[in-house]
């Protein structure tokens, strides 16, 4: 059985303010009467409808202002959702329009039924994604969603025939120790080669530098020993 009944309250799905629709007799009697949702039509009641026009004026054009300055506040806002996915980046499940407004609620206290938020499928991939949102039936906005992977990216792997870093260790696990010519190398009893007061050896396996070929010298040719100058000889043609 169905009965008349005028709204005192906005209901979602069954009408507004002054609103003259027809419910059943059990649901107006128990829910609706009790709590003060409508109010039976009659004759007397219809005298109310004109306050209940105007409020409901008063409540839209509230509605349509908050809403508005909604739309251009969350069109800057950049929602994170946090979700599971696997190391090539593919979800584990998807981001539903429930998700989102727990996450607007929890990162900016904005308390917005899911119903407003309008995905034709949910979302099933990394990245940035621009939502709609129904706010008001005037008013329609949009939410930057962007959907990040809780576990941590791989590392990359080296390419084929690439080399290892400079800082890679040897088999054994310890990096590769260099030695420093000169002053401070050690020989085989520990001293070093400047306290010693010898010159470092050189290694055995060392490549030795070729010498420069010896140039000849010229022989030195011998001088004839000078004769000592005597007394002349005397004249033999002179007598004594």
């Amino acid at each position: 059985m169905k009965t008349e009944v005028i709204l005192t309250n906005n209901i979602v799905g069954l009408g507004a303010e002054s609103d003259q629709v027809k419910v059943a007799a059990g649901y107006a009697r128990n829910y609706l009467f009790p709590h003060r949702l409508a109010i039976p039509l009659t004759r007397a009641n219809k005298r109310q409808i004109e306050a209940l026009k105007q409020r409901r004026a008063e409540r839209e054009a509230h509605e349509f202002n908050t809403m508005s300055e909604l739309a251009k506040a969350v069109s800057k806002l950049i929602c994170l959702v946090k979700v599971k996915a696997g190391e090539d980046g593919k979800m584990f499940g998807s981001v539903t329009a429930g998700m989102i407004a727990d996450e607007l609620k929890h990162q900016f206290d904005i308390s917005l039924d899911k119903r407003k938020i309008h995905l034709e499928h949910p979302i099933r991939a990394l990245g940035e994604h621009e939502i709609e949102l129904h706010l008001h039936t005037e008013v329609k906005g949009t939410l930057k969603v962007r959907v990040e992977s809780l576990t941590p990216a791989a590392a990359p792997a080296l390419p084929q025939g690439g080399t290892a870093p400079a800082e890679a260790k040897t088999e054994e696990g310890r990096r590769p120790r260099t030695e420093k010519r000169g002053f401070g190398r050690r020989d085989a009893k520990g001293e070093t080669a400047e306290k010693a007061g010898k010159p470092e050896k050189e290694d055995a396996g060392a490549e030795k530098k070729p010498h420069a070929p010896r140039v000849e010298r010229p022989v030195r040719v011998a001088k004839a020993p000078k004769v000592e100058k005597t007394e002349k000889a005397e004249n033999p043609a002179k007598t004594e």
